[in-house]
């Protein structure tokens, strides 16, 4: 199977690692992947700040590099891959060309966790961590795309692992995009809420799927001396001997 990697914006910016670390996963589990240099942003900061037409924009680029095509797009953050899913479509009006075009590129696009666990219906990479760790649901890949087992099927199957569940992990750690510069306050209040339940867990890591929640969360952890690291799925998953 051959896949194209939608390696998002801050993934691209801020955390190469964990693109190479989804690449390095996919190739450990037979498939073939695909990265476009081309590729740019889904659209989801100016659709999610209310710039419909500049969103329509961005997603327009998006509908003529990956639009004709037809392998899978495999996107390792539920905020992208939710935009591209669910939001995109509702750009353009119904029936239209571009409305279409964007259908088929939502139907064939797959959030990392939901890529291994539901396609190749795979549920161990093989990776080995031998610490306690707990994680966050974060609120686009759950509430939007629905996925909560699917990653943390793939978290019990790392073998050596401690994973605990954090009180209340469906909680919004309060980053939101521009919610967290526009409303500082209560995105930070929202996050320190959330440092004490992944505290309660007693766990040493706080796994994720999307950097976004990741970044917030460690800027708090880091601020407070706070010895919990934050790590996202793809990186664990990758943890395995070459």
């Amino acid at each position: 199977m051959r896949v194209s990697l939608f390696v998002t914006c801050l993934v691209d910016q801020l955390y190469p690692q964990v693109g190479l670390s989804a690449v390095k996963v996919l190739r450990k589990l037979g498939v073939s992947v695909d990265f476009d240099r081309r590729q740019t942003c889904c659209g989801q900061p100016a659709f999610n700040t209310g710039y419909a037409d500049e969103a329509r924009h961005v997603a327009r680029y998006m509908l003529a590099l990956y639009g004709d095509g037809d392998q899978p797009i495999v996107v390792p953050s539920g905020s992208c891959a939710a935009m591209i899913k669910v939001f995109a479509p509702g750009l353009w009006p119904e029936g239209s060309p571009e409305r279409k075009s964007a259908e088929r590129l939502a139907a064939r696009t797959y959030e990392f966790s939901d890529f291994i666990v539901s396609v190749l219906g795979c549920e161990r990479t093989g990776a080995r961590f031998s610490e306690t760790v707990t994680y966050h649901d974060s609120c686009h890949l759950l509430r939007e795309l629905h996925i909560s087992e699917q990653p943390r099927k793939l978290i019990r199957r790392v073998d050596g692992i401690d994973f605990r569940e954090m009180e209340n992990s469906t909680r919004c750690c309060g980053f939101g995009g521009t919610f967290a510069v526009k409303f500082a306050d209560i995105s930070s209040a929202m996050g320190e809420e959330k440092i004490r339940w992944i505290q309660g867990s007693g766990a040493r890591y706080v796994v994720g799927n999307d950097v976004s929640c990741l970044m917030h969360l460690d800027g708090l952890l880091r601020r407070q001396s706070i010895p919990v690291k934050t790590l996202h799925l793809a990186e664990l998953l990758a943890k395995f001997d070459d």
